[in-house]
């Protein structure tokens, strides 16, 4: 395990041969301080990796019980359900959460990052916002022992700790789901950038078509910006405005599936008969739409208790300087077949 390498004033000062209230009133521009000293205390600190402690003063270099939790919304259920996870766990234990919104921003899950890491919380666990690819950004919590856990959203080379559904297994069942079924043409939405929880979705679809012997047809892989009812409606009325429409559709995300659903009845398709549809999450919307949305459970509260329960695991060993193996771990998922793409039962 690495030793804690937090930059200090005082290192600043020993460096500068300054003394370390001329270091923190530089950093903070004190008039009192010339130009030239302020600039040359700043480019320090920066080549030095120095972070300013938010904390009172008699906290210095202390981390409090405090979990970071960062994640794009708190508005989707699923991400409410794993919130909900972390938050039973960390509070048994006697931590507090903190919850970061990125709003799917690069730029801002980068700034929120750096405001965790300044408040010193105890551990961080994190679902990568839509636009981030480059998560270097992170190194400052693996850099200084701060525990890191990524969940569902994850990078695909960083080597913490990651709470997943195996997406290419998930994917490839809800498209066998509907090749079961009778479809034979299946579209399939799709988002994010290669090596996303989408992608691997979409990967596990399209081995499922080549397995069962049914072609695949780029025309029916259609692609949303955004993971909202909106953007699924433009492509769902793309695909069902082709020459030879689908006759089943996988939407990584139960809001797309409600939201080709529910236009598929506005255009007069029958669903499931004309059109089956399954969806992923399990979100409680998937219920109350008629007809019920076959979906895909994703165990969120489940993906959150095992992740707060590494954060804490890990802090316990720490006292100890125990050395914990960073691990993937995996929780299983299965098709919830309802209304929406039960062709069959309708026969």
């Amino acid at each position: 395990m690495k030793e804690n390498t937090e930059v200090t004033i005082y290192d600043i000062a020993k460096k500068l041969n300054l003394a370390t209230s001329t270091i923190s009133r530089g950093l903070k521009d004190h008039h009192s301080i010339s130009k030239k000293t302020i600039q040359k205390i700043k480019k320090t600190a920066e080549e030095m990796g120095y972070s300013p402690n938010n904390l009172a003063a008699s906290l210095r270099g202390n981390k409090m019980k405090t979990i970071g939790v960062l994640i794009p919304t708190v508005t989707q259920p699923f991400l409410s359900s794993l919130i909900s996870g972390i938050e039973i766990t960390a509070q048994k234990a006697g931590y507090t959460v903190v919850i970061m919104q990125s709003h799917d921003s690069y730029k801002e899950e980068v700034n929120l990052t750096k405001s965790l890491y300044n408040n010193r919380v105890s551990g961080v666990i994190c679902s990568l916002a839509m636009e981030t690819k480059d998560t270097a950004h992170f190194k400052i919590f693996t850099d200084n022992n701060t525990p890191l856990v990524f969940v569902d959203r994850v990078p695909k080379h960083f080597e913490t700790f990651h709470v997943v559904i195996d997406n290419f297994s998930a994917g490839y069942k809800a498209t066998k789901h509907l090749i079961d079924q009778g479809c034979k043409r299946i579209a399939h939405i799709t988002a994010g950038y290669e090596y996303s929880i989408f992608y691997e979705r979409k990967n596990g679809y399209i081995q499922a078509l080549k397995d069962h012997g049914l072609p695949v047809l780029e025309e029916l892989i259609v692609k949303v910006d955004e993971i909202t009812y909106d953007e699924a409606e433009k492509v769902s009325k793309k695909l069902l405005n082709l020459k030879n429409p689908p006759d089943g559709i996988f939407a990584p995300g139960d809001i797309l599936g409600v939201s080709a659903l529910q236009f598929a009845k506005k255009r007069g398709i029958k669903v499931p008969e004309d059109l089956a549809i399954i969806g992923f999450n399990n979100d409680p919307i998937s219920l109350i739409i008629d007809p019920s949305l076959s979906t895909i459970s994703h165990p969120a509260s489940k993906m959150g208790q095992a992740s707060a329960e590494i954060i804490l695991k890990y802090l316990k060993a720490s006292k100890k300087n125990d050395e914990i193996e960073k691990q993937i771990t995996f929780l299983n998922t299965e098709v919830l077949a309802r209304e929406s793409s039960n062709k069959k039962q309708i026969k």
